[in-house]
């Protein structure tokens, strides 16, 4: 398991980045990684499930992702996404997003669980960099001109 956390600020009241990050429909919009939404309910809820078709490195496949926690009163949002393949790896995705006195603050962590041998051997690292390269573009997407803070754990 490989843990990271990324916090940006925002210049953004906190509940329209939290309203945006919960859309099911919206992920293309502000990760572009995302290239459209394959199938998702009407709206996220525990338990939940929706697909997304991503691109990286010259690839596109399905990946499929399970909410977790959704706390509206909290602004927090954990979900778990996997290929759609039949892989058992799978990330851990939590964001919080909070109120400042200049805006909001999202703290974003991810948490890679490799369960192949390839994936624990090379791909875990490739994501991890992909990760820690596109989260901050994708949060940049929810403000724009925000500070970036960054912790990393391994």
């Amino acid at each position: 398991m490989i843990r990271t956390n990324l916090t940006r600020e925002l210049a953004a009241e906190p509940d329209a980045p939290f309203v945006t990050l919960v859309d099911p429909h919206l992920p293309p919009e502000w990760n572009r990684r995302i290239i459209r939404v394959l199938d998702s309910p009407a709206r996220l809820e525990p338990g939940t499930e929706w697909v997304v078709e991503m691109s990286a490195l010259g690839r596109r496949w399905p990946s499929r992702s399970q909410a977790q926690l959704l706390g509206a009163s909290a602004r927090r949002f954990e979900y778990t996404s996997r290929t759609d393949d039949g892989n058992p790896s799978y990330t851990v995705w939590s964001r919080t997003v909070s109120g400042t006195e200049r805006g909001g603050r999202v703290p974003v962590s991810w948490e890679l669980n490799p369960k192949t041998f390839w994936c624990r051997a090379l791909l875990v690292r490739v994501r991890q960099q992909l990760f820690k390269s596109e989260v901050p573009t994708s949060l940049a997407a929810l403000g724009a001109g925000a500070s970036w803070t960054t912790a990393h754990g391994g």
